[in-house]
């Protein structure tokens, strides 16, 4: 294997290591280990700093213009054909938890792709938006957050505020 390849695989393991020790992070915390969570956090955090090398050497990070463009590229891709797949095999084998999260996941993808196009239309504008984002499904908004969540039915103070 050479050493693209090597570095996709490498960007792949420190992406999924970084999610992990957060949620072990979060974990941690619930159960009142503070020094796990720290040190979980803070290797989470060593983990995205190898991730941007690796996306940096990738030639992955663009102008924002086509950075943009990407996301709604990838976006587009998680809610016309990979969630809808995979929302028919989990609920083709039973498994009702994981088709309600993937079903959720398809209209915060499609939220992403959207408000991706709405800021590429006015990314010279000047702006002072914050984004709000439901901490049960992932629902991202613009401006602010709603009184119930349209995805998953959490009360607004479910959102996490994002300046």
């Amino acid at each position: 294997m050479g050493t693209t390849e090597n570095l996709k695989t490498a960007l792949s393991g420190e992406s999924q290591a970084n999610r992990t020790y957060l949620a072990f992070a979060r974990k941690a915390e619930e159960e009142g280990y503070t020094q796990a969570a720290k040190l979980f956090r803070a290797a989470a955090d060593a983990e995205t700093v190898h991730a941007f090398m690796y996306l940096e050497h990738l030639g992955r990070i663009k102008r924002t213009r086509e950075n943009l463009k990407e996301g709604i590229s990838g976006e587009t891709h998680e809610f016309t054909k990979m969630y809808p797949d995979f929302v028919k095999a989990a609920d083709s084998e039973g498994r009702k938890e994981a088709k309600t999260s993937f079903a959720w996941a398809l209209k915060v993808e499609e939220g992403h792709a959207n408000l991706y196009k709405k800021l590429l239309e006015r990314l010279d504008k000047k702006q002072g938006l914050d984004y709000y984002v439901c901490q049960t499904c992932g629902l991202t908004v613009e401006g602010e957050a709603p009184d119930r969540c349209p995805v998953c039915g959490k009360a607004k103070e479910q959102f996490k505020r994002i300046s």
